[in-house]
Parts: C-alpha cells; structure tokens; sequence
C-alpha cells in the first residue's frame, strides 16, 4: 500500500508532457545566424600544368588570390529578455562576427539584424539588441533555488545542427561544475544539447531560465548526455553589467591566493579542515587597505563560508565595486574580522600584477628538508633572473625529496617559513626546530617564482 503511494506521487510529479511550456516560451528563444568575412587564400596554386585539360575543372574548386575575401557563415541560438529586443547568446557564437541576424519562432520576424551590445569571454556570454518593441521574452531563476535541484526536470530550446527551432528534456545532472574558466558555474545536464544550441536557454518547469546552454562533452561532436549550461546565478550579473556599461565590472579584492591542501592543515595554527583560501600575496589595493596579510586564511566572505579559491573568486567576482565587505581570515591561530572596499579587477588586476618571467639554473651551499639553499647575491639574481631582494634562493633539490614531488624549482625563493620572513639558513632552521618543538609535523613554507607567491608544506624530517 505505501509502495503504491510512493509510486503514484513520483507518477504525479513527473510531468506528463512538455508541450504547454515549450509552446509558452517558444516565441521568446531566436536561431541566430552570423556571417565573417575571411581573407582570401594565397600562396602557390599551381595543382595542374597551365594548359591542361583539366585546368579549367581544377579552377572552379581553386580560385587562387586574385579570389579575394570570402563569407563564411555560422548558427546558434539565444533567447529575449526584454520587450524592447534584448537577447543573450554565447559569446563564441557571435565572436568575430561582421554581421548578426535574427530569426525569430515560425511566425515572426525573420532576418532582422541585431546589434552587438557586449560580451564577457570569461563566462561566454554575449548581449545582443534588435530594434522592435513588443517582443515575447523570458525571465531568468535563481539557479540556486528549488527547480535546479540534481534530479529536478529541465528543458532546452535551440536550433541544433541548424536543423531550426528544437526542444529536449532532461534532468539537472550535477551542479557546479568547473570546465576552464575562473567564474565556471555551469549545471550539467541530459538533455540533448547539440553544435547549435549554443546560447540557447535552460528552462526548469516554471518557463525561468536557470542556465544558458554552452557546451558538451563528447567524443563524436554528437549528444552523449552531457551538457553544460552556465547557471542563470553566473549570467545574470553578467547581462546586466553589459546592459548598463557594455563590458563586466567585476569586484576586486587584491590578492593572490591558493587552496589549502589537506597536507598543509597541520602547519596552519588553528585550521582544523582543508577550507578556505590562503593569501600568498597582497600588493597595494582593497586587502592592503584593510590589513590583510600574506599567510591569512579567508574562511568567510560577507557572510558566505569559503571552501576554496574557486568559490571565493566567483562571489568577488559577482559583487559590486565599491562595495564595503566584511571578510574573517585565520591569523596566528586566531579570527580576525576585516572591512575591503572592492576594487574593480578589470582596470586594477593588472597594474597589481604585472606579468613575470622566470628562469632556472643551478649553484649550491646549505641544505635542509632535501634543498641546498643559498642567501641572494647578485650572482644568483643574474642566474635566475630574480626580482626578490631578500629570502633563500633554491640552487639545488634532492630528487627524492618530498619538496622535488612537490614541484619546487632550482631559482624558487623562499621567503616566509612558518609565516615568519626568513633572509638567512640560520632564519630558515630556527622556524624548522620551533615547528617541531610545537609537535607539528610540517612546515608552511611561502615560495616564490618569478615574483609569483605560492605556499608550500613540507613534512619535518624525523
């Protein structure tokens, strides 16, 4: 009898046709058409002897350079978000394109060309306008609420293959999946997701928009069940800030980070948990101001526990510039409350960042924990080309040393053990004998390679 209760309420929340909502938000989702102009072929085109035959049959398929440019022309899809014409695609759909055009549900416009208004390639999303007023659009979920649940029903619409206006079903598979990018948020799902769905929607079961579809994983370029939408919590933030500014302008914290590693919990006082993102650099900017150090752990960000730097990037990311964020980090054992004002990471990422070079090479002198090490000279900031004036530079690494497995270089610097500075071997041992006279059995070692800061634990040798 309850078998049959349980049985009959999964009957009934499984529904039974998905016709209703495909022909409700039809109208709203476009097949987008590009055309780009490509150079002309040059170079040697000789493919048979002048006065063949076949001279004339060979130069209808080889036109040579005199030919010129040529079109070439692509498909996606997308869907409208206003009454006044906006529509998101993705942005490889559009990317690189001379012209857009729009073709709207059988029965509406066809052709009508659209206006570029932004893109974010971090998330792949573009915001295109066409000039007409009255349009059916959609609107976007929270991503994060009940109907993007892993097992909840979804449906995607697009223009597969170019076969035109197309639907199909599914499930959320999984959530939070990372694919390449820093604000990676994609939901991954079963429902057929093809070349040409791309930039189309993701609807749950109440005609919201809860990702944009963007990309499969395949080995034959065909549907085998998994696709990836960006999740509408990712793209919302994204369309608005290119409605209003016509570019992202994403909050800025002003450090360098890294996850902590499970080997590296016993030598952060106070960590119990692999969580969190630890700062391994803090130039001038947001953090500086408010007193963040390298060596701090942020655990909470305004009010959202942190698990790793992925986590911690995005919810940067997603939050206003100028805004007064409260931030909690791990400190010497102890919780430290800090206040940032966000910068913005498009104009200042850069300037507090530059890009570095590095080289390697190899000298010698005092050993510890498999790395002969030496204080930096001139001699050795030639050789490995340094731009660090104080700490130990690595001239040699045992092989079959812990600190060899675990990616350390000849030319890294380390700085910092036990996020205490260290300028000398002398420094370096001292922080060695005071982590294991504490009982710890490793040692937090800030390691620097051309300028870039990560941290390190190495296991205390018996």
């Amino acid at each position: 009898m309850v078998l049959a209760q349980v049985t009959a309420a999964a009957a009934q929340s499984r529904p039974a046709t998905f016709a209703d909502l495909a022909e409700q938000v039809s109208p709203s989702v476009v097949n987008i058409t590009t055309s780009t102009t490509i150079a002309g072929r040059t170079g040697p085109q000789g493919l048979v002897p002048d006065g063949s035959p076949f001279e004339d049959f060979f130069d209808d398929l080889d036109r040579g350079p005199d030919e010129g440019s040529r079109r070439s022309s692509a498909l996606g899809s997308g869907f409208v978000i206003s009454d006044d014409g906006y529509i998101v695609t993705n942005n490889h759909v559009i990317e690189g394109a001379d012209e857009i055009l729009i073709e709207f549900y059988p029965g509406g416009e066809p052709g009508v060309p659209a206006e570029l208004v932004g893109t974010d390639p971090n998330t792949d999303i573009a915001v295109l306008k066409v000039d007409l007023e009255g349009l059916s659009f959609v609107e976007f979920g929270d991503s994060n609420a009940e109907g993007a649940r892993v097992g909840d029903w979804v449906m995607a619409m697009g223009n597969p293959l170019g076969q035109g206006f197309s639907v199909s079903a599914g499930i959320v598979s999984a959530r939070n999946r990372a694919l390449s990018g820093t604000y990676d948020d994609y939901i991954q799902t079963d429902a057929a997701i093809n070349r040409g769905n791309s930039g189309g929607p993701l609807f749950n079961m109440d005609a919201e928009v809860v990702g944009v579809n963007t990309a499969i994983l395949s080995p034959n370029g065909g549907s085998i069940g998994i696709g990836f939408a960006m999740s509408s919590a990712v793209v919302t933030n994204v369309v608005d800030q290119l409605i209003e500014f016509g570019e992202t302008r994403r909050g800025w914290l002003g450090v360098r980070i890294q996850d902590v590693t499970p080997d590296m919990v016993d030598a952060i006082e106070g960590l119990d948990l692999a969580r969190g993102a630890l700062v391994t650099d803090v130039p001038a900017g947001p953090a500086e101001n408010a007193g963040m150090l390298a060596g701090d752990v942020i655990l909470n960000f305004d009010g959202i526990e942190i698990e790793d730097t992925r986590e911690l990037v995005r919810i940067v990311g997603n939050s206003p510039v100028g805004k007064e964020v409260p931030v909690a980090v791990l400190r010497d054992g102890d919780m430290a409350d800090l206040t940032v004002v966000l910068g913005r990471r498009e104009t200042s990422e850069a300037v507090a960042f530059p890009a570095s070079t590095e080289e390697s090479e190899e000298p010698e002198q005092s050993e510890i924990l498999g790395l002969s090490l030496s204080e930096i000279t001139p001699e050795l900031t030639d050789q490995f080309s340094l731009t660090d004036d104080t700490g130990l530079v690595i001239t040699a690494i045992n092989p079959e040393s812990e600190a060899a497995s675990k990616g350390l270089l000849e030319g890294d610097v380390i700085t910092e053990a036990g996020q205490e500075a260290v300028a000398t071997v002398d420094d370096l041992t001292a922080q060695v004998e005071a982590a294991a006279e504490a009982g710890r059995k490793s040692i937090l070692l800030l390691v620097r390679r051309g300028g870039d800061p990560r941290f390190v634990a190495l296991v205390l040798e018996e």
